[in-house]
């Protein structure tokens, strides 16, 4: 936590958002994150929401993992069960919906990805849509590009909004971005 204070103090922000991995499985989070609300820093959380934690934070922005995202190919399927298994935790989505400013970000690779949102959005109570945001599945500006055009159809034809993958079109796909 030491070295996260200290990075903000070399570089100082009104604006922090702590992403991960997963930033909630951090043993500190709650101390972090009550720290950085003390400074009065805005504080957005990027999660999937597969956790809760009573964090201080003005935003959270959870990401429900779709079936897309199950590694059915990687290490020859061995982390596809479990990931199946816990992609959704509805009671934990519920919670964050009912106690913080909230936005829900889908990723999305094709057009049928938007039937399980909506199935996704069914199981939740109070889901105002205009919070809800997709953005394209792809690792290069080519395949984002021609996934954006079909996605921005979907998004108003459902009352979503559209968001780019910004770091991937101004850094490529690499970490630290």
């Amino acid at each position: 936590m030491a070295k996260i204070l200290g990075a903000l103090e070399a570089h100082p922000t009104h604006h922090v958002v702590i992403t991960g991995g997963e930033p909630l499985l951090a043993p500190d989070i709650e101390e972090l994150s009550s720290e950085l609300e003390r400074q009065g820093k805005h504080i957005t959380i990027e999660t999937a929401a597969t956790i809760f934690k009573p964090v201080a934070c003005n935003l959270i922005s959870m990401s429900p993992k779709l079936a897309n995202s199950t590694p059915w190919k990687r290490a020859k399927g061995k982390f596809a069960r479990s990931h199946e298994e816990q992609r959704l935790n509805f009671p934990v989505i519920q919670k964050y919906l009912d106690g913080y400013d909230y936005q829900m970000k889908f990723v999305v690779n094709q057009a049928e990805d938007f039937d399980e949102i909506r199935l996704v959005l069914e199981k939740l109570k109070n889901v105002d849509p205009t919070r809800v945001l997709i953005m394209a599945q792809g690792t290069t500006k080519q395949q984002l590009s021609e996934k954006a055009r079909w996605i921005v159809e979907l998004c108003k034809s459902n009352g979503f909004a559209f968001t780019p993958r910004l770091h991937i079109e101004l850094f490529g796909n690499r970490r630290g971005t």
